[in-house]
């Protein structure tokens, strides 16, 4: 997924596929996770590579899970990738959420990363059919600061993929 596409994900016209409310993720106070923040806000998915042995990974570590090499960098993935996993929760797990329900959570399989596996809410209809294998890709969800000063950021979600 490039930086000059287009692909912001809301629910439809009301905004954010979730409930105003919920805390405002912020990269590490190391500064490990901050490359895919910033990425995400210009709509771009990075995953972390070893430059070692070539090995993608996620979440983001200082170290390669595979050869424990410390030269660990960032690349770009396409945001394709297959629904591995799904679950509908019905109940809320955060105060803010305590409106809103069921909605849907998908553990997804990049396309091109190694087997990568990446988290997010599946958007559209809550009660649509998930199916494990459907292909997916990234929509990246863009909130604007809020009132009380936090900063701009961006959700990767996902969307099912066009045919």
């Amino acid at each position: 997924m490039t930086g000059d596409q287009t692909n912001t994900a809301t629910s439809g016209p009301s905004g954010p596929y979730l409930a105003e409310g919920l805390p405002a993720p912020r990269p590490a106070s190391d500064g490990l996770d901050e490359p895919y923040w910033s990425a995400a806000r210009e709509h771009r998915l990075l995953v972390q590579r070893c430059e070692t042995c070539g090995t993608h990974q996620w979440g983001p570590e200082w170290m390669c899970h595979t050869c424990q090499s410390f030269e660990v960098g960032w690349v770009e993935a396409s945001g394709r990738g297959t629904i591995y996993s799904w679950q509908r929760p019905h109940h809320p797990v955060h105060p803010a959420l305590r409106d809103q329900g069921p909605y849907l959570v998908v553990l997804v399989e990049l396309d091109d990363a190694d087997g990568v596996r990446m988290v997010g809410n599946l958007l559209g209809d809550p009660l649509q059919e998930v199916v494990i294998g459907a292909p997916v890709e990234a929509a990246f969800e863009d909130h604007a600061p809020d009132v009380d000063g936090v900063e701009p950021y961006t959700l990767v979600q996902w969307r099912l993929a066009a045919g």
